[in-house]
């Protein structure tokens, strides 16, 4: 083992910008850290980042197994051999009385690219299951299959970050990154002092709607209306690019047809948006030589979000916007490795570096790595919300190894999910912390935490980076790909599960050569020397920063267009529940809140639940700021302390969702999903607010 180093360069363990910083381990054992020049956070962290390292000295860390002697038992300490014996023994004996569909994975977009790619092995190869997803679902999937659809491949930002600061203009469309990633802002401050113009659009006004110098404001779930009604100026005064159109796209003849249906006059009757401002945003995006379109969770978060993003990228397309220098479409990835996290084998349909379980030639091709027969390994399996529907169930799978998620808060309708987890025979969760899903868990193990462990991430650009360990996690702890091997060794398989991330990661380099999200030109002792790698990488390669410029990785090198148009949210206000409700994160939180909720200065910042609405509905409420209401949709009910505000629409309320219990906001959201990405309606579902009495 590598003696504990005094200082390390490494990167922040929240969102994707990946911020790279330097810990220093002080005298007292302490940890210091300091922002590192980095080209996506250009030296600076946000609050989130300065106080990281103090989740490494938290009085809540977990240093033992814990295990439950039965249903209702409470959790007590155990030895790592007992836990994981324990787990071996009832994985074999649900998959003999049940197959091995009883039991299920579910992993997270927080995991290393090594570790994903372990998950998603150990599922498929020792657990032999096709019950295996992760909480990138919630996340990256509809901008995924929208940017698969038209591009042929999904890189969430197919170009470099500082492009953001070149543009003439720049258009976020979901994306409250003042909030959510606060050092991207310093590309927009770049962009803003160029000269450059900035379109926002969300239903509140954001600390980045702040800074925008037009910012468009429709109802939650009217984005695609919108973007279709953007198009439609676009199309009306001629401002497409027809050469770029013929040459490098197909597809465009029907989409032009549908817009003409979305005059800015109909789709300000759609969205609450000004025909005026619908015309004004055609116009900036027509006139830049450079522009920029991004979305973010509030565009991609529905039921019909994979069209709003195909609608964005429709847009991108029609202008000559994607494989040009300093333009194109991309989608701002959230969770730490949610790029990363999906290429790489936790999705229920993919098989590392973007290979797909239903195409033979991919099964052949990672079989053969993994030194099995193809048709050993199961078929796709079910997308997050309908494996967590069906757990506990007399079909559905018996037990469920969680590894880097917390459903029991991040999951729509989180009562119903929790019902299902208790419902199972076994519930193993893997975590540095209990958690409120381990808390609930037969069997918690104890598992390092990201500066005691090395591991590659790929950051919301496609940039592979080196995340390096400061030290070896605290005695009695294991890292998750320790947990992996010796639940394959004692389940069978002695050989194909390393517990070293290098060694891991040079196996993956082989799964992934030739794939869509190719990695073997890239090492450690690169990534150790380079500002990160850029995906696709073939060997011998300097990576590719911006994959688009010469042509797209379809069949025939063509962006194709998609004919979408706009439909309703899966849920509507009525009578009964009048309100429309959105939900996203504040600055001093983070996802789940399971890190940053055990943070003394955050939760200063951010200590509860709140409800945000407008000054008119509070006062037909009869309530005024900082009192108590009760948020009550069809899937149940939230306490939250009323937040006043005129920067919100009059018919819509929004809540965070870094809070468990009565503060949780996804006990009300919808489980709604797009049909072709699976992602759970979390952006809009109707709701009415009932005073408390005092």
């Amino acid at each position: 083992m590598n003696p504990p180093a005094a200082s390390v360069d490494t990167h922040c363990p929240y969102c994707a910008l990946q911020c790279a910083m330097t810990l220093t381990r002080r005298d007292d054992g302490s940890v210091a850290v300091a922002g590192r020049e980095f080209p996506t956070n250009r030296g600076g962290l946000c609050h989130k980042g300065w106080t990281a390292a103090q989740l490494l000295q938290s009085a809540d860390r977990l240093t033992t197994p814990l295990v439950r002697a039965h249903k209702g038992a409470p959790l007590l300490p155990a030895s790592w051999d007992q836990a994981l014996d324990m787990v071996a023994a009832s994985f074999r004996q649900l998959a003999a009385e049940h197959g091995p569909d009883a039991v299920a994975v579910f992993g997270g977009g927080g995991l290393t690219n090594e570790k994903a790619y372990a998950l998603g092995k150990f599922a498929r190869v020792v657990l032999r299951t096709s019950r295996i997803d992760y909480n990138g679902r919630f996340c990256m999937s509809s901008a995924a299959a929208a940017a698969n659809r038209a591009f042929g491949v999904d890189r969430g930002m197919p170009f470099p970050l500082q492009d953001v600061g070149e543009a003439d203009v720049v258009m976020l469309v979901g994306a409250n990154v003042a909030e959510t990633m606060p050092p991207f802002v310093r590309h927009l401050s770049a962009q803003r002092e160029r000269g450059g113009r900035l379109i926002v659009v969300d239903p509140r006004v954001t600390p980045t709607a702040r800074l925008a110098d037009l910012h468009l404001q429709p109802v939650p779930g009217g984005d695609l209306a919108l973007l279709l009604g953007v198009l439609h100026v676009v199309v009306a005064r001629g401002w497409v690019d027809e050469d770029y159109v013929r040459d490098r796209t197909t597809g465009f003849g029907a989409v032009r047809h549908r817009v003409s249906a979305y005059w800015p006059e109909r789709v300000e009757a759609l969205t609450g948006v000004p025909a005026d401002q619908i015309r004004e945003a055609a116009r900036l995006l027509a006139g830049a030589n450079r522009a920029i379109l991004l979305s973010g969770r509030g565009a991609e978060q529905h039921s019909k979000g994979v069209d709003t993003v195909a609608a964005l990228i429709d847009l991108a397309l029609a202008l000559g916007l994607p494989g040009r220098p300093g333009s194109g479409y991309g989608a701002i990835t959230g969770q730490g490795n949610g790029q990363g996290g999906r290429e790489h084998g936790q999705k229920a349909d993919q098989l590392p570096g973007y290979r797909r379980l239903a195409d033979p030639a991919d099964r052949a091709f990672v079989a053969e790595v993994w030194g099995v027969a193809p048709d050993d390994l199961p078929a796709p399996g079910l997308p997050a919300s309908q494996l967590l529907e069906a757990l506990g169930r007399p079909a559905g799978p018996q037990a469920l190894l969680v590894m880097g998620s917390n459903p029991v808060v991040s999951a729509p309708r989180s009562i119903a999910v929790t019902e299902r987890l208790d419902a199972l025979a076994l519930l193993v969760v893997c975590d540095p912390f209990v958690s409120e899903t381990a808390a609930r868990a037969d069997v918690v193990l104890p598992v390092a935490q990201w500066a005691e462990e090395d591991g590659t991430m790929t950051n919301l650009e496609g940039r592979v980076v080196l995340r390096r360990k400061l030290s070896a996690p605290p005695p009695g702890v294991r890292t998750d790909l320790d947990v992996i091997a010796e639940l394959a060794h004692r389940l069978g398989h002695q050989q194909g599960f390393p517990a070293e991330p290098q060694t891991v990661f040079a196996e993956l380099r082989l799964a992934t050569r030739g794939a869509p999200a190719d990695y073997s030109g890239i090492d450690y002792d690169r990534l150790g020397a380079e500002d990160g790698v850029f995906w696709p990488c073939p060997q011998d390669t300097v990576g590719t920063p911006r994959p688009f410029v010469d042509a797209f990785p379809t069949a025939d090198g063509r962006a194709r267009f998609a004919d979408v148009t706009d439909r309703a949210a899966a849920e509507l206000p009525d009578a009964g529940y009048p309100l429309h409700l959105t939900t996203g994160r504040v600055l001093a939180q983070y996802q789940s809140g399971n890190q940053t909720r055990r943070i003394t200065e955050l939760v200063a910042v951010a200590p509860e639940a709140f409800v945000e609405m407008h000054p008119v509905v509070a006062d037909d409420l009869g309530v005024v700021d900082g009192e108590l209401v009760q948020v009550v949709s069809r899937r149940g009910h939230a306490v939250a302390r009323a937040m006043l505000s005129e920067g919100i629409r009059m018919d819509t309320v929004f809540m965070p969702f870094h809070w468990p219990d009565a503060g949780n906001a996804n006990r009300l959201t919808n489980t709604a999903t797009d049909p072709v990405s699976g992602m759970p309606e979390f952006k809009v579902c109707a709701v009415r607010l009932e005073r408390i009495a005092p």
